[in-house]
């Protein structure tokens, strides 16, 4: 017989190993870093992991939901389902201070919190992640990969991603 207690154990287990799941295009971020890792539920002893990725068209998404399924098979758990949620479209917002500060510390720019609106009317100041300059210039919206664009900070002359916001 499975108790309330055990299903809470079973959905904390599920979460931790999903939570450790590494985004394969930022290896330094984890889903939960990124906000990608939505909820898991457990019904009749059956685990639903939801995730959303940060846009429709991300490539990453099928090596992540095999990545949590695999990270769910290593802690016991066999009876399992990735889904994929696209409303609420994902934002920056919900990526973590901790994920924010190792993009950061990786060589990445992070988003900043509620800047998608100031990047509409091409007001957004960007540090540098290198040297933390805010004399910086955006070289192209498209960067190493379709959430990034390509920054140079002009105090230091390194380019650097930026991670776009949503």
């Amino acid at each position: 017989m499975v108790t309330g207690s055990n299903m809470h154990d079973l959905r904390q287990t599920a979460w931790n190993a999903a939570a450790q799941v590494v985004d394969p295009e930022i290896p330094v971020l984890t889903i939960a870093d990124l906000g990608v890792l939505r909820d898991v539920t457990v019904i009749d002893c059956a685990v639903e992991v939801a995730i959303t990725p940060t846009y429709s068209g991300c490539p990453a998404m099928n090596m992540i939901a095999l990545e949590i399924e695999l990270a769910l098979e290593r802690e016991g758990i066999r009876n399992s389902k990735v889904r994929t949620v696209l409303s609420p479209a994902w934002t920056t917002d919900w990526m973590s201070e901790q994920g924010r500060q190792k993009l950061k510390e990786y060589g990445i720019a992070p988003p900043q919190t509620g800047g998608g609106r100031r990047a509409l009317f091409g007001e957004q100041e960007v540090a540098c992640p290198q040297c933390g300059s805010v004399n910086t210039e955006v070289l192209s919206e498209f960067g190493s990969t379709s959430c990034k664009a390509l920054w140079r900070c002009k105090a230091c002359r390194e380019p650097f991603d930026y991670f776009k916001c949503h």
